[in-house]
């Protein structure tokens, strides 16, 4: 006797993607974002067990067999990258200056983040002098140069990797919080949170739990954005002497010893090295900021 298979009941093994593989599957389409992705990964790995990479110690200088200093060798088997003006292994110190600039980078985006999102809601969600006052502060920091500013401060207070932290997240929260204020006067009129309010839920509640997970893609592009605006900026603040201090590595402070002509035309291991990789830092986390927009786009959920 044949049997009907029953059309209404679901096939057993067959389960519909969740939403994080289908923003997954979206997001490897893009293929300067997976690049960007696991460079970024690669990057953390080294940082992280840079003692264990690093071939010399990179906060010495290195002596050859004469006792005298290896000063601007040449990239060998020896030294794979060279070695800088006080003999210090250029490698080792690259290595040591990504957990720098990735510590920035994230350190103070979270403060900025956490600061933006904090301002943004009480401003969006309460409105009125609330929002007036917290958008007049925002118009006062948009007035300024940032970057002045940054080095201005950086200049008053004594020049640290903590400082330099602390002073870009202070000063870089106003885009974030114009963008969580946007969003949430964009969505606390709509029928859920107008609901939650009329079974008596508290404003904090509501906030946390029903409006802020449903803006969180916006957010997290703009903090993926900011992350490499945060690496540049301590780059600039660091090759300019008011940023991470000698003898700690950073990518910034060590292409200021390329500021002669000599270096710059003869001595190219000293800058070149350290300028690929802020650039290959920064176009990567710009690729995975662009790779997560077009990923969290509701209008793209419809894709395959």
């Amino acid at each position: 006797m044949a049997i009907v298979q029953d059309s209404s009941v679901p096939k057993l093994g067959k389960r519909k993607s969740g939403a994080g593989s289908q923003t997954w599957r979206r997001y490897r389409k893009n293929k300067l974002a997976v690049f960007g992705l696991g460079f970024i990964g690669l990057l953390l790995l080294v940082s992280i067990f840079a003692p264990w990479l690093a071939p010399h110690n990179p906060f010495q200088s290195i002596k050859n067999a004469a006792g005298g200093l290896d000063i601007m060798a040449k990239p060998d088997s020896t030294y794979w990258l060279g070695t800088d003006s006080l003999g210090r292994d250029i490698l080792s110190r690259l290595l040591y200056a990504g957990r720098v600039s990735l510590s920035v980078g994230i350190v103070s985006v979270t403060i900025s983040t956490v600061l933006g999102i904090l301002l943004g809601a009480v401003a969006g969600y309460y409105g009125k002098w609330a929002d007036s006052i917290i958008m007049r502060v925002v118009d006062v920091v948009y007035c300024f140069p940032v970057m002045f500013l940054i080095i201005t401060v950086s200049t008053l207070l004594k020049p640290s990797i903590y400082n330099v932290m602390i002073i870009i997240g202070l000063v870089s929260w106003t885009s974030t919080a114009r963008l969580v204020r946007g969003e949430i006067l964009r969505v606390r009129e709509l029928e859920y949170v107008q609901a939650s309010k009329a079974l008596g839920v508290s404003d904090f509640s509501i906030i946390l739990q029903h409006i802020l997970p449903n803006i969180m893609a916006p957010i997290l592009v703009q903090a993926t954005l900011m992350t490499a605006d945060a690496i540049l900026t301590e780059a600039a603040l660091s090759f300019l002497g008011v940023g991470v201090q000698q003898p700690t590595p950073s990518w910034g402070n060590m292409l200021n010893e390329a500021m002669s002509i000599l270096v710059l035309r003869f001595k190219y291991w000293i800058w070149l090295y350290p300028g690929l990789a802020i650039l290959l830092t920064v176009l990567s986390i710009n690729f995975i900021g662009d790779g997560l927009r077009d990923a969290l786009d509701p209008k793209l959920k419809g894709r395959k």
